[in-house]
């Protein structure tokens, strides 16, 4: 929380200053088109996740088990998509980070244990090894 206020200050100005570096250093059309292509680029990479997410969470419905983490790939997609859309080039950066599988999973393992206190997110279910003890009991009343 203590860092959107921040965020919401700097972020504009740093785009400001690279669109306008980049624009003098290529030109303002040719930026305008780099702009638009990595928007592009990001609607396909968006849509290409998102299906597979979908049908993911899909599959283990069907199987009954909770799709916790296509939720938050979900989550992060949507956020990755709506960075891509936003004109700059550091939002495009972060929101690529968002897309791609190998870099949204390893910043979802740090956002879970920043704020769950979870290790990281798996895909198949780890056995808890130890010895148990099976027997009933009765509540006194």
């Amino acid at each position: 929380m203590k860092y959107f206020l921040p965020t919401f200050i700097v972020l504009p100005i740093l785009e400001m200053y690279l669109l306008i570096q980049v624009g003098t250093f290529i030109g303002a059309l040719n930026t305008i088109a780099l702009v638009l292509l990595t928007a592009m680029m990001g609607l396909f990479l968006l849509r290409q996740q998102g299906f597979q997410t979908l049908l993911n969470a899909r599959n283990k419905l069907m199987q009954s088990e909770l799709p916790a983490e296509e939720i938050v790939t979900g989550i992060f997609l949507a956020v990755g998509g709506a960075l891509l859309l936003t004109p700059g080039f550091v939002t495009d950066f972060i929101g690529f980070i968002c897309l791609i599988p190998f870099t949204r999973r390893f910043l979802m393992s740090k956002v879970a244990s920043s704020f769950f206190n979870v290790s990281e997110f798996s895909v198949q279910k780890e056995e808890i090894e130890g010895e148990w003890i099976e027997g009933e009991y009765k509540k006194d009343e």
